[in-house]
């Protein structure tokens, strides 16, 4: 059945990992219909958590997606994950909401890193958000608690527009400020109306007060008539707040149980009638492809089409799913349409809505729908779809820095080709992971945002493709160098029954500029060498430079002269030159001060103020250099130098250090000396394996 654009709404179930999200979701699509039955996360029937890796760890591992029909309006449900090491996917989906649903726990300091994370991003997009505070059946439930994590930590204004009737096992309701009414919960998930509690009345007319007050300030009328006669009329408060929710002024707040299913209907109504409407959220900003230029694109259906691909879903056996949501325009099943990123143009077939792990086949999508479609060619996440006359392109998607990196080996011998395919598909369901080979190490590399990403990552590919791999950790790209000059003598002489070889080389090995490579300089004069034979020379030395003289790494920044040498009419070839110029190449090395390089990462690392000088001791032992602190609202960014070696397993560490609010982002900066003391270990370490692979 068609649906207009002001009956749709988006609404994101955000919060940290553990509070609730998927719990709630599941409550509201049993409320509304949408199953008979309500799904659980602890018995593994959740509408959302449906891969075995979800079920087996209970918690959201990716974005879920759901839909269920209120008061003739559509309300598609974004369950977005909440661990940190997931928080990615979340943070990508909530761009296709309209609202935001915040989940949080009745109890003091219960909001996390991740809980500021999906607030900023809420806040980077303007999108409204409404608090829900659930679990106020649980032991200790503290409904204040949850609104001082709001203003405290979230740096929100936290406004009830309900309170709790009860807490722990006595919570049996909510009194609606709006409506001055208490509703009592039923069996089946509706609310019975009654009278307010006597012993509450107070308390209720005390927060329907803070409610008008700050309903009022959304216009300088309406402040001006509440401080004249102390009220509002019902239609001024419904109003004021449907302008207050939309100009993000402040968060309602609700409460409830998702699990005895307790305030969901009001929490429903509440979205229905005062959260924006796909058309009613400000324009979308984008590219015009055409000209270059920043271009906007209206929120209605009789715009030019255009959406956002913000996920992609990778089945072995279905094949690949896009996700998107329509920008502007609309979308019908058997058409065509561009992708901008890949200038190419894509077949739409059968569109699909998305109900937890099934789709439902539809035969249109309008402005603000969630949708699917299956088998794009060309398209992934971040890409922008649109009528081929009107093109637009929209940002890309939240960008990420790995944080922990492992060498991935398949534990099948000839299985590696197999390894890297289906890791490459999983990349592409999953943008935060990274996949690449070290041309030095030779080794797969696999990274993420954290160990846990990395382990689900490994037991997907057993599930979905059947490969098992063994996870290690990747090898230090040490390289190494010479730190000063040497002149060395190569010489090849064989003579045998028939044609002998000879070639002889003067070789000079002198230090380059970190950074520089190698450099070979041809000083042959006289025709001592002929000179069909100097790029034979130059070949053995480059084929020599990979293989390394101390430890087997890779040797750089090292320039090489040819001075002298001699030859042979007859025995001479450009092989022996070869030879000859390897010998001479390895002995003047040895001769000039030859010493290992290790690489050097730049760190940021977001902390709270009251961790930085545990994180700056910690580097410090790292044989980390701290460049300088930068700081910000609630928390610094050390800027820092370490060694590779020394943050391969950063993440768990800083994690533990910080309780969990520490965040950093690392890449490659330059190579650096590696300590002689150290330097000795790595040595010694190639020699074992050497000799282990000898025997």
């Amino acid at each position: 059945m068609p649906i207009e654009v002001s009956q749709v709404r988006n609404i994101g179930i955000i919060g940290q990992g553990g509070g609730g999200k998927t719990s709630l979701g599941d409550a509201i699509l049993f409320v509304g219909g949408a199953t008979t039955r309500r799904g659980s996360v602890d018995d593994g029937s959740s509408a959302f958590d449906f891969e075995p890796e979800e079920v087996r760890r209970k918690l959201s591992l990716g974005t879920g997606f759901h839909h269920t029909a209120w008061k003739k309006h559509q309300i598609t449900l974004v369950d977005a994950p909440g661990y940190i090491n997931f928080l990615t996917d979340g943070l990508n989906s909530m761009r296709a909401c309209t609202t935001a649903v915040f989940v949080l726990e009745p109890s003091v300091g219960a909001a996390k890193v991740e809980a500021e994370r999906l607030w900023s991003r809420a806040e980077q997009l303007a999108l409204p958000c409404v608090g829900f505070v659930t679990k106020m059946d649980r032991e200790n439930a503290d409904f204040e608690a949850a609104l001082k994590d709001v203003s405290d930590v979230l740096r929100g204004k936290p406004v009830p527009v309900q309170l709790p009737i009860g807490s722990a096992e006595s919570f049996r309701g909510v009194i609606d400020l709006i409506g001055m009414r208490a509703l009592i919960g039923q069996p089946d998930g509706s609310m019975k109306e009654e009278a307010i509690p006597a012993d509450l009345n107070d308390a209720a007319k005390a927060a329907r007060e803070r409610l008008m007050e700050a309903a009022a300030e959304t216009d300088d009328a309406l402040v001006e008539q509440y401080l004249e006669s102390g009220e509002l009329t019902a239609e001024q408060l419904a109003q004021a707040l449907r302008t207050a929710v939309r100009e993000c002024r402040f968060v309602p707040i609700f409460c409830g149980s998702a699990t005895k299913i307790i305030g969901i209907p009001p929490l429903l109504d509440f979205l229905v009638d005062f959260t924006p409407s796909p058309a009613e959220r400000p324009a979308a900003v984008g590219e015009d492809v055409k000209t270059g230029e920043p271009a906007e694109r209206p929120p209605s259906p009789s715009a030019p089409f255009s959406a956002i691909v913000f996920k992609t879903v990778v089945d072995p056996f279905s094949g690949k799913l896009s996700v998107f949501q329509v920008v502007s325009g609309e979308l019908h099943g058997d058409s065509a349409v561009l992708n901008v990123n890949k200038d190419s143009k894509e077949r739409i077939g059968h569109l699909l809505r998305i109900e937890g792990k099934k789709q439902a086949q539809v035969e249109k999508l309008t402005t603000g729908e969630i949708g699917a479609v299956a088998k794009l060619k060309d398209t992934e996440a971040g890409d922008t779809l649109t009528d081929e006359k009107a093109p637009i392109k929209y940002p890309g998607l939240v960008p990420f820095s790995a944080a922990i990196s492992f060498a991935i080996e398949p534990k099948a011998k000839g299985d590696e080709e197999k390894v890297i395919q289906a890791l490459h598909k999983l990349a592409e369901e999953d943008q935060t992971l990274k996949l690449e080979r070290d041309p030095q190490t030779k080794e797969i590399i696999l990274s993420g945002v954290g160990q846990l990403h990395i382990e689900v990552t490994v037991e997907k590919l057993k599930r979905k493709f059947g490969v098992d791999v063994e996870l290690k950790a990747p090898k230090v790209p040490y390289k190494e160098t010479i730190k000063g000059s040497a002149k060395a003598q190569g010489r090849l002489k064989k003579q045998t029954g028939g044609r002998g070889q000879f070639g002889d080389t003067y070789l000079e090995v002198s230090p380059l500029p970190r950074g520089s490579g190698f450099e070979f300089v041809d000083n042959i004069v006289g025709g001592v060498i002929p000179r069909q034979f100097i790029p034979a020379v130059e070949k053995g030395i480059r084929e020599a430079l990979p293989e390394g003289f101390l430890a087997g790494y890779e040797i750089v920044d090292v320039r090489v002269r040819l001075y002298d040498g001699s030859h042979h009419s007859v025995d001479s070839s450009e092989m022996a030159f070869k030879i000859a110029a390897s010998i001479g190449f390895k002995t003047a090395l040895s001769n000039a001060k030859p010493i290992l390089l290790e690489p050097i990462m730049a760190l940021e690392i977001a902390v709270p103020d009251e961790s930085m000088g545990d994180v700056i001791g910690d580097l410090n032992s790292r044989r980390g250099k701290v460049l300088g602190v930068d700081p910000k609202v609630g928390s610094q960014v050390i800027r820092a130098l370490v060694p590779m070696a020394e943050v391969l397993r950063y993440s768990p560490d800083l994690r533990s250090m910080t309780s969990g609010r520490g965040a950093f982002t690392m890449e490659f900066d330059h190579y650096e000396e590696l300590p002689a003391h150290l330097a000795e270990k790595v040595i010694k370490e190639a020699e074992e394996r050497k000799a282990a692979q000898q025997h």
